[in-house]
């Protein structure tokens, strides 16, 4: 699965994020950089997933697991970042929760922490439905579980996105691509641990 992201320009729009204030870097236009360190962890987890999953099936879960926690992190920090900054109250800095400008690297609001959460239900759901997920399942309490293990990397990982924006990205130590990365590795890791730790609660 690989993320496209279309960001939809046009005058009315572009008039109201002017009007609020947003920030909007490069015009708002995501880069090539930008969508390749979106995606590159989840192809990474993905070829992995296909090459090791019948040499060591015990690690094969774990591995999709973590591409979805790295999917469903790219997609609510983007469903966050575009939504949120629509936002009619004032975003806070995740770091002191003091009031901030819509659209600075590092803040976060309600709007933007409910579609995050969105975000990666829909991924959980989508990987539920078309069979992504396919291990055994005893009925809807694990298939709730799984999809628990999604959404804590994808809402944690967009999070960590933030919290890596009002810290590395401002002191210039990382670029908005390097940020993305990151977090999107940070995601898989969440989801792939919690799922390594807690299967043996439900396989």
């Amino acid at each position: 699965m690989f993320i496209v992201q279309f960001i939809i320009k046009s005058p009315a729009a572009d008039k109201y994020l002017k009007h609020s204030g947003v920030v909007l870097v490069k015009g708002g236009v995501r880069s090539y950089e930008n969508v390749l360190c979106n995606s590159i962890t989840a192809l990474i987890l993905a070829v992995a997933y296909g090459m090791y999953h019948e040499i060591y099936p015990q690690f094969g879960a774990v591995l999709m697991f973590a591409y979805l926690g790295a999917v469903a992190t790219a997609t609510g920090d983007t469903l966050a970042s575009e939504i949120g900054e629509t936002y009619r109250g004032k975003p806070v800095m995740i770091t002191n929760f003091k009031p901030a400008r819509p659209g600075t690297d590092g803040a976060v609001s309600r709007l933007g922490e409910v579609v995050c959460i969105a975000g990666s239900v829909i991924i959980g759901v989508l990987a539920l439905v078309l069979g992504v997920i396919d291990l055994p399942a005893s009925g809807p309490t694990t298939y709730v579980f799984w999809m628990v293990i999604v959404v804590l990397g994808g809402f944690l990982g967009t999070n960590f996105d933030s919290l890596l924006g009002a810290t590395f990205q401002q002191r210039g130590w990382l670029s908005n691509s390097g940020v993305n990365l990151v977090a999107t590795m940070g995601g898989a890791f969440i989801s792939g641990a919690a799922y390594y730790v807690l299967s043996g609660h439900v396989v």
